[in-house]
């Protein structure tokens, strides 16, 4: 059975949001999909993982097909959903795929953005959460720890995380590179656009203090402000309030450029040529293109930092490639350590029904010398330990690490069991040939 692993779910890739968002196994003050897993019969142990981007089930089955089945079942009947609604966009990976899916999925090479970080502290989320509900073994303990340990690889032996690969990150990313230390540096926000307030937000996670916000209606400027703790500033006074921000972001619906180049001329000769970064994501463009032949502006259009994001994320795929590498070596381990733990019943049984003949033997070896001192007694007892052990060593080895392609391992284990009569059956004897 420990070979019976399997990921039933969907993603971004196979079903669209809509459907995600109906199976997204939302906990209720009634019920919790964590306590429904542990009455699933015939999977003894299961991790439910549920983003935006995917909803799966990571379990291990007592038999794949039924397993599998009742899983899906499960997905429908907590989710109120038909399985004919869902079932056509599930992937479902079995065995040594599903060990490779879930290593991949931690250290991030089967996110919607490659590389992302985050994922692994999901995935983390997920596993404590079904360790709290008892619903994780042997098995799936070790194989999430081992996806853990594969992350960790990743992220320090490859620089997979390394490159900005989303607009808003790359503007931070170019940022530091001008002012290296973002904690004394002050913004301006001009139009409310989506992208120029995730920008934004990013920039003060990384230690902008203070943003001033200018748009065309005062009181979204307003609401805007109250989320950042900033400073509303009338649109008409945007460019009088150049001299004080280092970072102006604009995201306008304005027909024309808005900051002009005589203006930033100006603001530069005020401010005494201290650097300004200007990132512009208004298409069409807010800031004069001009302004990028002073010394000490910077100025970065939504093409520019498109530029960044495709060079970065070409970047991102060479690491991915050293990842897979990483992924496969900690895979080829995983299934090397469940082949064991397969086995590991008749091994123990094989050794056991070894020990109890050789003690047999020697018992009856012992009265057959008559009077044996203890030291005599002990050689002995060391001498038949030794030969049993080395008889058994090659079948243990063999059983251990000699049979990990598909139904080989199954197969060694019944020969064993059967060649030694482990499970206590008289093998049919053959008709004698007269």
């Amino acid at each position: 059975m420990n070979g019976n692993l399997v990921v039933i779910g969907l993603n971004h890739r196979t079903a669209p949001v809509e459907l995600r968002e109906r199976l997204c196994f939302a906990a209720t003050e009634n019920r919790c999909p964590l306590s429904g897993q542990m009455q699933l019969p015939g999977v003894p142990e299961s991790v439910l993982f549920t983003t935006c981007n995917r909803t799966e089930m990571i379990a291990l089955l007592e038999d794949i097909r039924q397993g599998t089945d009742t899983i899906i079942q499960f997905f429908a009947d907590y989710n109120a959903i038909a399985r004919s609604e869902f079932e056509h966009n599930l992937y479902v990976f079995t065995r040594e795929d599903a060990v490779r899916h879930l290593f991949r999925l931690a250290s991030g090479l089967d996110s919607m953005v490659l590389g992302e970080p985050q994922i692994a502290g999901q995935v983390k989320d997920a596993y404590r959460k079904a360790v709290e509900h008892k619903t994780t073994g042997m098995v799936l303990n070790h194989l999430f720890h081992k996806a853990f340990t594969t992350a960790k690889r990743v992220r320090t032996e490859t620089q997979i995380a390394a490159n900005a690969v989303s607009i808003s990150f790359a503007a931070v990313e170019l940022a530091k590179k001008i002012f290296e230390d973002l904690s004394d540096r002050a913004i301006m926000l001009v139009g409310a656009g989506e992208m120029s307030e995730l920008t934004a937000r990013h920039l003060m996670s990384n230690g902008v203090r203070t943003i001033c916000i200018a748009n065309r209606s005062h009181e979204t400027a307003v609401c805007l402000a109250e989320k950042f703790q900033g400073i509303p500033i009338p649109f008409s006074e945007t460019i009088y309030n150049l001299n004080a921000v280092d970072i102006v972001i604009t995201s306008t619906g304005a027909p024309h450029c808005i900051i002009t180049y005589p203006a930033v001329k100006k603001t530069l000769r005020d401010r005494r040529n201290h650097p300004m970064f200007f990132i512009d994501i208004a298409v069409p463009r807010d800031v004069d293109p001009l302004i990028n032949t002073l010394d000490n502006v910077y100025l970065y259009n939504i093409d520019d930092l498109q530029g960044v994001v495709d060079d970065n994320m070409g970047q991102r795929q060479k690491e991915a490639e050293k990842a897979e590498v990483i992924v496969r070596e900690e895979v080829d381990k995983f299934m090397v350590w469940l082949a064991t733990q397969d086995a590991v019943p008749t091994i123990v049984s094989l050794k056991a029904k070894l020990d109890k003949i050789r003690k047999s033997e020697m018992e009856k070896a012992l009265a057959s010398l008559g009077q044996v001192g203890e030291r005599e007694r002990r050689i002995l007892d060391i001498l038949t330990s030794s030969i049993v052990n080395k008889i058994a060593h090659d079948p243990i080895v063999y059983l251990k690490r000699g049979c990990h392609q598909e139904g080989e391992d199954a197969y060694a284990i019944d020969v064993t069991r059967k060649l030694f009569r482990l499970d206590g059956k008289t093998p049919d004897e053959p008709e004698c040939k007269k």
